[in-house]
């Protein structure tokens, strides 16, 4: 079909786009913006985005589908309708279902089921030892013909060092990207981060060590193997610093951070609130600020959901025994304009945050098609947003299965009106 969507706002943050224009779009693919729209352009469809602003649709590196195994949690169905709600267009998903994704065959049936949604566009990250163990690396070339766009542990620390130098050096030689969440496996046993809160409500802590000596050793490894690594989920302001060090040094690190570190502090597990209990621990007002502060100069790269969707009863227990995770997909944009507005990094590096930054860490070959980006002859994947909607976080209204949320209560303002994967309407 062709659409054309008229009186938005373009905001496309790859190409320094911030204007009032038309979209044009044919064959799945972006024909025209403003002036380049082609003469004699006829759309089929009309979509008017007066007060709205058309943005590229949102790239979510960090979102369980749980898929297979943990269909009591979530199913691509219910989640990835959660996704185009919330703007978000393509998502990377964890290695840690049940099996985990170790296989080519594992990851060729979990992109087949997705493709046949024709909802939001999915790229499986494969795991990077067998089970997640630690022990035998994966066959990372057949992985990646069926799909995988990198490798990882999920949340288990790769606790044998020689493992980690091995699985680095191999992935450098053949130019995979290897995506870690810094965490010392030793240290970081805990449930809540080290402080006077978690030792005033008496829970096992998580000490910012736990985060910096993961990081020391995977800058030094990167070092002697050229290796290309993403760090997942930042959450400390010395993680923060030890990052900011390795990007002067040119190496080939880049990071994210997830809405719950950006927008909460430990003091938000209240009363012991499961819904607070996630991973990593929520830390400090400081730590906070210097995410926030780093997440607007570019030391971090991209903002994530961590979309995590738990059962209700693996959240109604106490908080060290509860299951950490909270929902997100539905949440990522607005919390991030949020973030955007209150900083002072402004909507374009909001968007930008959640758009063409991400898009460039799923590898060139997909960068090119236009993901994270508006541009001629690209792709149409894009979100139109209605900034000016006041919402309040319900979590019975949630699409995803997962309806826990630490925002749950919360007021917040802007949401995605209509959601368009390759120039079909997924969510309106």
């Amino acid at each position: 079909m062709n659409i054309q969507i008229t009186n938005g706002r373009v905001v496309d943050p790859a190409s320094g786009t911030d204007q009032k224009a038309d979209i044009a779009i044919a064959d799945g693919k972006i024909a025209g913006i403003g002036s380049s729209i082609p003469a004699g352009f006829q759309a089929e469809r009309t979509i008017d985005a007066s007060g709205c602003i058309v943005a590229p649709g949102l790239v979510d590196l960090a979102a369980r589908l749980r898929e297979p195994g943990y269909e009591h949690e979530g199913m691509l169905e219910s989640e990835m309708a959660a996704a185009i709600a919330g703007g978000v267009t393509s998502l990377v998903c964890p290695p840690d279902t049940d099996p985990v994704l170790d296989e080519p065959g594992l990851v060729e049936m979990l992109k087949f089921r997705a493709e046949k949604l024709q909802a939001a566009r999915l790229f499986p990250q494969g795991a990077l030892t067998r089970g997640l163990a630690g022990g035998v690396l994966t066959e990372m070339a057949e992985l990646t013909e069926a799909g995988c766009i990198g490798f990882g542990q999920a949340d288990v620390p790769l606790g044998d060092t020689q493992v980690l130098q091995r699985a680095l050096s191999y992935a450098s030689t053949f130019g995979y990207t290897v995506w870690l969440r810094p965490q010392d496996r030793d240290l970081g046993k805990g449930v809540a981060a080290s402080g006077p809160l978690a030792t005033r409500l008496g829970l096992s802590g998580v000490s910012v060590s736990a985060e910096t000596i993961a990081i020391f050793t995977i800058v030094e490894l990167m070092k002697s193997t050229g290796a290309r690594v993403h760090l997942c989920r930042i959450s400390s302001a010395r993680g923060v610093e030890l990052v900011r060090q390795a990007k002067a040094q040119g190496l080939p690190i880049t990071c994210d951070v997830s809405i719950n570190s950006l927008h909460l502090a430990d003091t938000d597990i209240g009363y012991f609130d499961s819904r607070a209990r996630l991973n990593p621990p929520l830390r400090q007002q400081g730590d906070r600020d210097a995410l926030s502060a780093a997440l607007a100069d570019g030391t971090i790269d991209a903002l994530v959901s961590d979309h995590t969707p738990v059962e209700a009863d693996a959240k109604t227990l106490p908080f060290a025994e509860a299951e950490a995770g909270a929902t997100g997909l539905e949440l990522l944009l607005p919390l991030a304009l949020r973030w955007g507005e209150r900083s002072g990094a402004g909507i374009a590096r909001a968007i930008e945050a959640v758009t063409a930054a991400p898009a460039r860490l799923l590898g060139a070959d997909h960068a090119a098609t236009g993901i994270g980006r508006l541009q001629q002859g690209g792709v149409a994947d894009l979100c139109i947003v209605d900034p000016a909607l006041e919402w309040q976080v319900e979590p019975g209204a949630l699409r995803s299965q997962g309806k826990h949320t630490p925002f749950a209560g919360y007021p917040l303002q802007g949401r995605a009106r209509h959601t368009l994967v390759a120039g079909r309407v997924v969510h309106e």
